[in-house]
């Protein structure tokens, strides 16, 4: 197959990939604690069935401000130290599934599009003609549609599932990134303090140099 070939059917190939692609919904992540704490107790109830989130621990989320009595009832009495994970084995979700679902600790940033890749897939659920749950975003997902989005038509049930969606992207959006809060707290007493010691050896520099000419 020559070369000139070969780039036609990649190019071919490439039109059919982006013909397929679901547009992605934009979505606001929020960043308050009563809105990712909502997003933790719905993906706690709708998703840890099957999905882990192995680099989060229990503590992290009473570190961060959530409630602590919620944190230990998700946790079941377990240590607070543990890592969020999955309340079905990876053999059992194997058995049920096909393959083990995917730890959620990085989704946001493991997927590109990151928050809007999320909250698109979870409202992105419909009933194929086989009356199979779909997914415009991920056709492969086995997963069963865990908002039950399937079939609502009712305005005001819609914006609830969609709330519910975007409090999901927000707890994942922050669980990706714990520490971003910290790391721009420091950030800005790190400029803070570069900018005093500019000024402070712009000053010793003048000094300097004033004796410097002095003595010229």
């Amino acid at each position: 197959m020559n070369t000139f070939l070969k780039m036609a059917l990649l190019f071919g190939f490439s039109l059919h990939a982006v013909a397929h692609e679901a547009a992605l919904e934009k979505v606001s992540v929020a960043k308050d604690v009563p809105s990712i704490e909502r997003g933790a107790e719905t993906l706690m109830g709708a998703c840890h069935s099957c999905h882990s989130m192995k680099y989060i621990k229990y503590r992290d989320l009473i570190k961060f401000g959530m409630d602590k009595k919620k944190v230990n009832e998700w946790s079941g009495g377990q240590s607070l130290d543990l890592p969020l994970l999955a309340q079905m084995s990876e053999n059992d979700a194997v058995l049920a599934f096909g393959k083990a679902p995917p730890d959620l600790s990085v989704m946001t940033k493991a997927r590109d599009g990151g928050p809007r890749y999320v909250y698109s897939y979870l409202i992105g659920y419909y009933q194929t003609k086989d009356g199979l749950p779909g997914n415009h975003i991920y056709p492969e997902t086995k997963m069963p549609d865990p908002l039950g989005i399937i079939g609502v038509t009712d305005e005001k049930q819609l914006s609830e599932i969609h709330g519910k969606a975007r409090d999901i992207v927000s707890f994942l959006a922050w669980a990706a990134d714990p520490r971003e809060e910290e790391r721009l707290r420091l950030g800005y007493y790190v400029l803070a303090y570069l900018f005093v010691l500019t000024v402070l050896l712009y000053f010793v520099k003048n000094q300097i140099w004033a004796r410097l000419d002095r003595i010229s």
